[in-house]
């Protein structure tokens, strides 16, 4: 009942005419309103819910006057409304309140000034004049913050729930509240509640002191989240292109689903490029982005001779999207021209690239059975040969291993019998040299196997078969050339046609360990896992007449010369020869177990995996040479997130024979040993950090993540090639070092060596100075490869960044000095050499 009668007020007066000290009135309106009075239904009040009361020295009532006086840091709360203030002065009969502090302290200045919090927005001032009818009021001497911003003033007033006016207003993002490092000043300003704030005659002051020149008016932003405005654009020159202002446009925050960027780039000399980037995110649903440019760049003047003009474009798409929790749709297409895109990108490694990849699959799988599909396209543009590989489209279905005999409990050896299936539809599309080709296929891949335990030995035999179907082979002639030699034609022919193969065979493993236990410097045990394992697989010859996959076609020297109908398909023809191959391999696995702390209930033993070790081997009983393959070992260990190693070696049993690296001997029957290294790696990576800062002398500075499901996108095309995250005062220090080393050695004589050193590092001088290096180095080649040097300066509300490349091609710095908080993100001093020159 959204009443209370003056009844109700007289009836608590007289009960309550004086609180003492922390005493509370409560006046609950539905708890206490008579229904039955006809003057309490025609007569409407404004406190339409329960109201609460709070005072350390008393609570008065004036009933004649219907007012109420609450002294000594009173409290009273309505609705989303709650004022603290030393004395609080109620008049029903107005619907206002007036607030003021209650006394003076030792430095003559007033204490327990009235706060006002509404709907989450605090207010502070001297004194303050509210109607809580049509909420509106003036704060005298006042300051609120609102999204990291604050502003201030002589007078705050406010004319509705929304609109604030400001008299003599002091703008800032800056914390510091004895004196705000910079803020702006105006006479007048205008407050619209989470949206922005207008302001005429702005003066910036920097430490107190002012700019010279004010600006006629502003607009600041305090709105949460993405919000419409023009970009600002960077101002440069470019040697090639001339004066440029770039960047320039407009961003357009559509609604929380969608939003558009718009912005241009233009040179003195008549270049000029389009850039846009429509993005869109529906939170736990899809998300993506929309992204082309358009550029036209001119070198020289009208009548140079050697003046150019080129056009390039791109358009990219990224999606991704949960259509069900079983079906899932994820695109990431990329169309340029030719010429590729050669300037304002986003990733200096674009300007590397010598190609452009796109894909888009379509997923669904089926929980229950556990089988999928998918629907791709993938696409390869190559820029130099202007060629482009398209698979349009890819469908594959997988069907999970099966076991049809299997009813639980002790498994038969025909229970331990499963199958898997897996079919694909692949449809080619290649142009090269402006010609098109195409070429499809569909290949049913169907695996069968047992997987009985004998012992201490499992067993696996196998059995796969393949069948592909085409509507293309070749048919190949041999035709006499202008010279009178053979010349080979390849012709296309279209049929359907079947082919199938099969192979199968059989492999078995087993597991030894090996512990100790040496209860000692923490250390439980160590475990040694020794797997070894050995397969056997057998393919038959496919090449003869029987089997139909083979022909033939006869030289002008009257030989009979085979090929494979099917070599230029996409799943290929089938094999030549007969196969059967024995390989070998052997696993290490050293693991350590820690000693939990006795004197702490809390402490668990942890297992570290100390070093990796493999070997294999192969043998081909069908080869009429070389039947051993190179031995291979690999090696890593890794000691949680700090340190890495990673290795391989190759070793050939095989002699030499000058520069020929395996001919058909035995190293051993040479007298030369058992095995030879033919090739050498390893690479290991230090990463260390110091602890977090606990102090909360420097501030983060990275910028918050956006809402509505829109994240900061760290590849975004305006950010240009020296964007890096802010750098975390927080952590003192960090260490990042790798180190990569290989030798190649196809006969001893002829080494090939190639190692490099890379890491960064970063470190404060001070609390408010981080310098951060990045670079490597090429050992061989004794060259650095793309260092870069940069310092930091927290500057508590502004931050400074100095970005130096020393050497290469896109040697240059930039400075730059701006405001962190990201609704004055353009508020910056930026100063850069030019990088794009290519010195």
């Amino acid at each position: 009942m959204k009443q209370l009668s003056l009844v109700i007020l007289i009836f608590f007066l007289c009960v309550f005419s004086f609180a003492q000290t922390n005493d509370s009135l409560l006046i609950p309106a539905q708890n206490i309103l008579p229904d039955t009075s006809a003057d309490s239904k025609s007569k409407k009040y404004d406190v339409d819910t329960t109201v609460f009361a709070e005072a350390k020295d008393s609570i008065f009532f004036n009933i004649k006057e219907k007012k109420m006086f609450i002294y000594g840091s009173g409290n009273l709360k309505y609705k989303q409304t709650e004022i603290k203030s030393g004395t609080i002065e109620i008049d029903f009969e107005n619907s206002s309140i007036h607030a003021y502090g209650s006394k003076l302290d030792s430095l003559n200045k007033i204490t327990d000034s009235p706060v006002l919090s509404e709907a989450g927005e605090i207010y502070q001032g001297t004194q303050m004049k509210y109607n809580f009818k049509t909420q509106q009021g003036v704060i005298s001497f006042a300051q609120t913050e609102q999204e990291g911003s604050k502003y201030t003033g002589n007078r705050i007033k406010k004319v509705d729930k929304d609109i604030y006016f400001i008299a003599d207003g002091v703008y800032t993002t800056c914390d510091n509240d004895s004196c705000p490092h910079y803020h702006f000043y105006s006479p007048r300003m205008k407050v619209i509640h989470k949206n922005q704030i207008v302001a005429e005659w702005i003066y910036l002051h920097f430490g107190g002191v002012p700019f010279p020149i004010p600006l006629p008016f502003a607009v600041f932003p305090i709105e949460s989240g993405r919000r419409s405005g023009i970009i600002p654009p960077i101002f440069g020159d470019d040697a090639t292109y001339g004066t440029y202002f770039s960047r320039f446009g407009y961003f357009w925050a559509i609604n929380d689903y969608f939003d558009l960027n718009l912005t241009g780039d233009f040179y003195t000399r008549g270049s000029y490029r389009l850039n846009s980037l429509f993005r869109y995110a529906k939170r736990y649903e899809f998300s993506g982005n929309l992204e082309g440019s358009y550029g036209s760049f001119v070198i020289g003047e009208k009548d140079d001779p050697d003046r150019s003009e080129t056009n390039d474009w791109r358009l990219r798409w990224n999606h991704n999207q949960t259509i069900t929790p079983t079906m899932k749709f994820d695109a990431r297409l990329e169309f340029l021209s030719n010429n590729r895109v050669t300037r304002n990108i986003s990733d200096v490694n674009d300007l590397l690239r010598n190609e452009a990849i796109s894909n888009a699959t379509l997923f669904k799988s089926w929980d229950e059975s556990g089988n999928s599909m998918s629907v791709s396209y993938n696409r390869r543009q190559v820029f130099q040969a202007n060629e482009v590989y398209e698979i349009l489209p890819n469908i594959t279905f997988t069907m999970s291993q099966k076991y049809p005999f299997r009813t639980g409990g002790s498994q038969s050896l025909l229970e331990t019998f499963g199958f898997s299936y897996s079919g694909t539809f692949e449809n080619r599309r290649n142009r090269k040299d402006r010609e098109l080709k195409i070429r499809g296929g569909i290949n049913h891949q169907l695996n069968a196997s047992l997987s009985p335990k004998i012992g201490y030995f499992s067993f696996s035999p196998n059995f796969s078969y393949q069948e592909r179907w085409y509507n293309k082979r070749i048919e190949k002639l041999s035709l006499p050339n202008f010279e009178g030699k053979d010349s080979i034609v390849t012709n296309d022919i279209n049929e359907i046609n079947f082919v199938r193969t099969f192979s199968f065979g059989i492999s078995a493993s087993t597991k030894l360990y090996g512990i100790f236990n040496p209860e000692m410097l923490g250390i439980k045990s160590i475990r040694h896992t020794v797997i070894p394992s050995v397969n056997y697989s057998f393919t038959p010859d496919f090449s003869t007449e029987g089997w139909g996959y083979f022909d033939y076609y006869t030289n002008l020297a009257g030989q009979q010369i085979k090929y494979n109908k099917f070599e230029n398909e996409i799943y290929g023809g089938a094999s030549d020869r007969e196969s059967q191959s024995l390989n070998f391999s052997l696993s290490n696995v050293f693991e350590m177990k820690t000693q939990s702390d006795p004197t702490d209930t809390t402490s668990k033993e942890n297992k570290i995996q100390l070093l990796n070790l493999n070997a294999n081997i192969g043998y081909d009983f069908t080869a009429d040479s070389l039947k051993f393959s190179d031995l291979r070992l690999n090696y890593r260990t890794q000691i949680g997130n700090v340190f890495s190693f990673n290795g391989g070696s190759t070793f050939s049993l095989y002699d030499y024979e000058g520069s020929i690296s395996r001919v058909n001997r035995f190293l051993y029957d040479a007298g030369k040993g058992l095995l030879r290294l033919t090739n050498f790696n390893f690479s290991v990576s230090l990463t260390l950090s110091g602890e977090k800062l606990k102090s909360t002398q420097t501030q983060q500075t990275s910028r918050p993540l956006q809402e509505s499901g829109f994240a900061q996108d760290n590849r975004n095309i305006y950010q240009g090639i020296y964007y890096m995250s802010d750098p975390d005062f927080t952590i003192p220090w960090d260490l990042s070092l790798n180190f990569y080393y290989n030798e190649s050695r196809p006969v001893p004589t002829i080494v090939t060596k190639s190692s490099s050193i890379s890491g960064s590092m970063n470190f404060n001088l001070t609390p408010a100075w981080k310098i951060s290096l990045t670079g490597s180095y090429d050992l061989q080649r004794k060259e650095f490869a793309a260092p870069q040097i940069r310092i930091s300066r927290d500057l508590h509300c502004w931050i400074m960044n100095f970005t130096w490349n020393p050497v290469g091609t896109f040697r240059g710095y930039m400075l730059e000095i701006r405001v962190k908080a990201p609704q004055l993100q353009d508020l910056k001093i930026t100063k850069r050499d030019q990088f794009f020159e290519g010195r």
